[in-house]
């Protein structure tokens, strides 16, 4: 035990003797490594303080050197500026002396203008007092004239302008005709011998077509059954088809009546099925009507197809293809409607080939002018701007949907085959036996064109011919001369122009008769 203290006290006593020494060397290396920092920082800032001042003596030297260029650039400009200073000096004293000059001859100009002046005044005096002797000596000749010629000179003035006037109008009524006729000689010439070419060339079958069609039976015994008990088969048949069924005493017919052909026509083709079959009760009836549409609608996509391949039109939408089928089954004022659009077409198609125009726009515009008229729903539009949309509706070309939409003046032409179309459109439609026209409307039309007529002063009596195509027009042979005649006969026609809707063109005939009547005694 007493060794073990006394090695512990040994232990204590050589750490503490080791820790003394150690730190006195440490203080020892501690001082000698500061002694050699503060020497390294002293010539730190020696070096420092020697860079600083030589850095200092070039910048001095740079500014110095900055300061006399500057200087020297000063002095160059304002030298500069002083001489344009000396030359403007000089300038304005030079424009200073021209100013004086023109003033001086400014004067010299005002004066002798002023001396002019009044020698003008002078002679216009001298002027004036002449004049008024003039004046004086023709108002005593026009007393004098007056006098000898027992008339005022506002009364001659008068007579002298409506001699003139009454001339004036002779002779511009007389070119007028002449104009009108070398016109006629040289425009409408031409003009008819493309149009009768054109109508030689088309050849159409002609039909009209009613609101009412006839099926034909054999006998009463198969009217019993498409009768059916108590009515029940003809109130199927027309719920199905959309038309009337008149059953009379009318032997062996049934009358189809419906303002749509083609639904007129599915029921025809419905009857004769179910005539054909035997069966007939409502349940077959809408089984047949069914069959009946759907090969009529394929139908009338064939005469489409049918129609654009005889008359060569290419790239035409199934959509407006559909639609010219459809025409087949339409009527206009009883003309055919496919049948008046394919004479169009050719007569549109020969028309631009003798003009020099694209033909196969012509043709294409002229097959579908008609289109509005025999779309699906029933629009508020007119059918010419509504076969417009349509054509633009299925990337037609511009020219084409213009024609379409301008053939009856109800927008503006922009295209060269517009008046092609409208020309002949007037020339199918106006074609004697193409179109029928209802008794009331066409009297009217005849009366409006005689009234028309009447209205003109020195017209007696008018008569319309010819179905309308001529109008006689009778006058006084007092009150109207010759060259009056002429001039009346052009008026009538040009208000009929402005006033009238007709087809083709109305000839009007004036005539003036003069009779002289004595009796021998």
């Amino acid at each position: 035990m007493g060794e073990m203290l006394t090695i512990i006290l040994i232990a204590f006593g050589a750490a503490a003797m080791g820790f003394f020494i150690g730190r006195s060397l440490l203080q020892k290396l501690n001082g000698k490594a500061l002694e050699e920092q503060q020497a390294k920082a002293e010539q730190i800032i020696k070096s420092a303080q020697l860079e600083a001042e030589n850095i200092k003596k070039d910048k001095i030297l740079e500014a110095k050197e900055a300061y006399y260029k500057i200087k020297s650039s000063f002095e160059e400009e304002a030298n500069r500026k002083k001489e344009i200073l000396i030359s403007n000096e000089n300038k304005l004293k030079q424009r200073e002396s021209k100013l004086s000059q023109l003033q001086e001859g400014i004067n010299r100009q005002q004066a002798e203008l002023e001396s002019e002046k009044e020698n003008l005044q002078a002679q216009l005096e001298i002027v004036a007092k002449k004049r008024q002797e003039l004046v004086n000596k023709v108002d005593a000749k026009v007393k004098a004239l007056e006098k000898v010629a027992q008339l005022s000179a506002d009364e001659a003035r008068e007579q002298l302008i409506e001699t003139l006037k009454d001339e004036a109008e002779s002779k511009a009524s007389a070119l007028v005709k002449d104009i009108i006729d070398e016109a006629k000689l040289s425009g409408a010439k031409e003009a008819k011998k493309i149009v009768i070419q054109s109508i030689q060339r088309t050849a159409t079958e002609h039909a009209i077509e009613n609101c009412v069609s006839i099926f034909n039976i054999e006998g009463d015994e198969i009217k019993g059954k498409i009768i059916g008990r108590e009515g029940r088969n003809i109130r199927a048949l027309e719920a199905a088809t959309g038309v009337e069924i008149i059953v009379d005493d009318t032997p062996e017919a049934i009358i189809i009546s419906g303002f749509d052909p083609v639904r007129r026509e599915i029921a025809r083709l419905s009857l004769h099925r179910l005539v054909q079959d035997g069966r007939i009760h409502p349940a077959r009836i809408e089984e047949i009507v069914s069959k009946t549409t759907k090969n009529m609608e394929e139908e009338i996509a064939e005469i489409g197809e049918r129609t654009v391949i005889d008359l060569g039109i290419h790239g035409l939408h199934p959509e407006l293809i559909k639609l010219v089928g459809r025409m087949r089954f339409r009527s206009s004022y009883g003309q055919n409607l496919l049948q008046h659009s394919r004479e169009v077409a050719n007569l549109c198609a020969t028309m631009a080939s003798e003009l020099g125009l694209n033909a196969k726009k012509a043709k294409r515009a002229g097959l579908l002018h008609d289109i509005g008229k025999v779309w699906y729903d029933e629009p508020e539009l007119p059918h010419a701007p509504l076969g417009m949309e349509l054509a633009k509706k299925y990337k037609e070309s511009p020219d084409v949907c213009n024609a379409i939409g301008a053939h009856h003046d109800e927008i503006e032409m922009t295209s060269m085959i517009a008046p092609l179309v409208q020309a002949c459109d007037a020339i199918s439609g106006a074609r004697p036996g193409a179109r029928r026209e209802i008794i009331e409307s066409y009297i009217k039309r005849l009366k409006d064109l005689e009234n028309l007529a009447l209205d003109f002063e020195g017209v007696n009596k008018c008569y319309a011919i010819q179905a309308g195509r001529e109008l006689r027009v009778m006058v006084d042979a007092e009150s109207v001369t010759d060259s009056k005649a002429s001039q009346l006969s052009f008026d009538i026609s040009q208000k009929i122009e402005k006033e009238m809707q007709y087809p083709g063109q109305i000839k009007v005939t004036v005539i003036r008769e003069m009779r002289s009547v004595n009796f021998a005694k």
